[in-house]
């Protein structure tokens, strides 16, 4: 009865653990921050003003929007991936097959046509 006990107190344990790490996005889970690479939440964060056109096919892409992802693919290019299939933005309600349009929403010339991006591919 007693090994029960501690089976127990040792499993609600681990899943709090995995819970609190969850929420924080914490990297000792591979899994929870795989998206990000060695990009890590910056590219996700700095395109908060994408958030609207990455939710809405048909939305507005905002220029502050566009020139921040025109700087990130000319400093970062990887890191655009690891911004649409990040925790955060899928935790904003970010949709990515419709945040990897963004781009060529914006006109963006050097954008990377054909990447792969998970499973989708940026037009």
């Amino acid at each position: 009865m007693a090994s029960n006990n501690i089976c127990n107190i040792y499993c609600i344990t681990i899943i709090f653990i995995y819970f609190l790490a969850t929420i924080n996005n914490n990297p000792i889970l591979p899994q929870a921050n795989a998206a990000t690479g060695n990009c890590g939440n910056a590219p996700a964060t700095s395109l908060v003003p994408c958030l609207g056109a990455a939710k809405n096919a048909r939305a507005k892409v905002p220029p502050i929007c566009c020139g921040k992802v025109g700087a990130l693919l000319k400093t970062s290019p990887k890191c655009l991936c690891a911004a649409i299939l990040s925790p955060i933005a899928k935790n904003a309600g970010a949709n990515p097959a419709i945040a990897v349009s963004i781009p060529k929403r914006c006109n963006i010339k050097n954008r990377p046509i054909g990447k792969k991006c998970g499973r989708y591919i940026v037009p």
